[in-house]
């Protein structure tokens, strides 16, 4: 187990005990006042609905909740400038010696395993604390928790999306309709600010994607870096002559080849459409291909994709097969990308005879694309092999917030219910315990939250598990297998191991990305199609147990305020 100190700083330097809402303060300030900030409490952090029209959700953020709460204090400058504020200026002296003091060292964290397949109500992180710092932590768990876990929901379902969309190789032949498509990040530069690029790059990493654009990200998370060139690159050049002087090393000679003469030899040899492609292009090629030889993949759509930026790629392809280097492909970034991608696989297809590496060439498309555009593609049949996702998957424009809710549901062994009239926002009262009840296909069947008090469901024992306010709605559940969703994470100051490892979730960022994206894979494996499927998924089942269907029934007929007709 790890000590007080072992974790950095998250990663974010904003994350701190200021990186909260002002009313968490003034509640802290009077719950202080009245001489309550030690009462014990439990609060509860969940959500109420799946994002996107989907029903799963995929649970992110703890590695940076665990640094937060491990190295949460206030400096003195933190208090100085909460002493000036208009709202907090009269607030007694020795508020300010509180704080000073205040850390995590009386806080417990129970929660999910980073990636978990989580579902609405039940909770993904616990915390027991305090009441004074349990509150404070509210806003900063939420901001650390709600982007996270929406981007890596995002990215699973275009993973899942992008695989779905694999054409059948029964109606193309091409090699690249045989691929399975994978995705990469690309939306650094569409992100809502550097915090949100990075947190994309990482969280987009669990949900499945296998690189990013972000060079920051990839060094900090060890991830893969991916890119090419821009338009601009293409543009940059305008004739021929530019790169005359272009040169590579020949990797069966050793001995310096320049590069413009085997290109001319080639159009020359081709003749006809090669002949009149445009020069800039095949000069921006030609150079881009004398930087990188071993890793050569182009964006062909800058004049004329079929016409020109296709056949200026072949060309120098050819050159640089014959000097030993493999080629990775082309980029497409507009345009009809099935069809395209299906011309450009066609013409790979007819130089492979003589040219096996066109078998072996990636096709990349990143334009605009998100979900229902995946879909899309798959329905038209492609051969794209990997998309580049940008703005649609960092800015989560389908749908820009979780919603996730902290909520108060203890208060010194007192469970605690907050009612409305929309039935959906109706608390679920006092601790506790969830878990994952699978059925004897193997598949979970739901999620049931139980009271901390009653004993833990065991598989082959029938159990009655209830909808949470619609009194028809049950069912005798018989588990195979009842796996418990939460762990101690952190306890009064120190980590708890998450697996049978010792490891934490924070042991190293890279470390937890690779077991998180793992563990998301399999979770994914292990929930019906139908749940996961685009259009109309099955819903999932969260239950309570009888005794808590009981007790919240209960407690919601006496706290509810009864009417006075006259």
């Amino acid at each position: 187990m790890s000590s007080l100190t072992s974790l950095p700083s998250p990663t974010n330097h904003l994350v701190s005990a200021l990186l909260t809402d002002l009313y968490q303060l003034t509640m802290v300030y009077a719950h202080w006042k009245n001489n309550r900030h030690n009462n014990q409490a439990t609060f509860e952090l969940f959500f109420r609905k799946n994002p996107f029209g989907g029903e799963y959700t995929i649970f992110c953020g703890l590695d940076e909740v665990l640094k937060f709460v491990q190295n949460y204090k206030f400096t003195e400058e933190d208090i100085e400038y909460l002493r000036s504020t208009e709202s907090l200026q009269d607030c007694d002296p020795q508020f300010w010696e509180y704080l000073r003091q205040l850390d995590c060292s009386e806080v417990k964290l129970l929660a999910m395993k980073q990636g978990t397949i989580a579902f609405p109500r039940i909770p993904l992180i616990v915390v027991q604390a305090p009441l004074g710092i349990g509150q404070l932590l509210e806003t900063t768990l939420l901001t650390l928790v709600n982007y996270p876990s929406l981007i890596a929901t995002n990215a699973a379902r275009m993973v899942i999306a992008a695989g779905d969309s694999q054409t059948n190789p029964s109606r193309h032949p091409y090699p690249q309709c045989k691929k399975k498509p994978e995705c990469v990040e690309f939306g650094l530069r569409r992100a809502q600010g550097p915090d949100g690029g990075f947190s994309a790059s990482k969280y987009s990493a669990v949900g499945g994607f296998i690189g990013t654009s972000n060079v920051q990200a990839g060094r900090l998370l060890g991830l893969p870096i991916a890119g090419t060139h821009a338009h601009a690159f293409v543009q940059a050049y305008a004739s021929l002559d530019e790169v005359e002087d272009c040169q590579v090393i020949d990797t069966h000679t050793g001995n310096m080849v320049k590069l413009l003469p085997k290109v001319e030899e080639y159009r020359n040899e081709f003749g006809g459409p090669y002949l009149t492609t445009n020069k800039g292009e095949l000069a921006a090629f030609i150079a881009y291909a004398a930087a990188f030889p071993g890793s050569f993949l182009c964006l062909i759509d800058t004049y004329d994709t079929l016409k020109s930026g296709l056949l200026n790629f072949c060309l120098v392809c050819h050159v640089l097969d014959d000097l030993g280097y493999k080629p990775r492909g082309i980029r497409l970034d507009s345009g009809d990308l099935a069809y395209l991608s299906i011309e450009v696989a066609k013409h790979f297809y007819s130089l492979r005879e003589k040219r096996p590496l066109f078998d072996n060439l990636n096709i990349v498309a990143s334009n605009d694309i998100n979900e229902e555009v995946l879909i899309s593609l798959g329905k038209e049949g492609h051969a794209i092999t990997i998309f580049g996702i940008g703005t649609n998957l960092v800015t989560c424009q389908k749908q820009p917030a979780l919603g996730c809710v902290y909520k108060l549901v203890e208060l010194d062994g007192q469970p605690r219910i907050k009612l409305s009239q929309e039935i959906e926002k109706v608390l679920i009262p006092g601790r506790k315990t969830p878990y994952r009840l699978y059925g004897a296909k193997g598949w979970p069947l739901l999620d049931l939250m139980v009271t901390e008090k009653e004993p833990i469901p065991t598989a082959g024992t029938r159990i009655m598990c209830r909808h949470p306010f619609d009194e028809l709605k049950r069912a005798n559940v018989t588990a195979t297998r009842v796996e418990p969703l939460h762990n101690v994470v952190f306890d009064r100051g120190v980590l708890s191991p998450t697996n049978s490892s010792g490891d934490t979730a924070c042991d190293s960022d890279v470390l937890n990305l690779t077991q998180a994206k793992e563990f998301v894979e399999s979770q994914l494996k292990s929930i019906r199609g139908d749940i996961l499927r685009f259009t109309n998924p099955t819903p999932y089942k969260v239950s309570i147990s009888q005794d808590l269907f009981e007790f919240l029934h209960e407690l919601w007929e006496k706290e509810t305020p009864v009417a006075e007709l006259k």
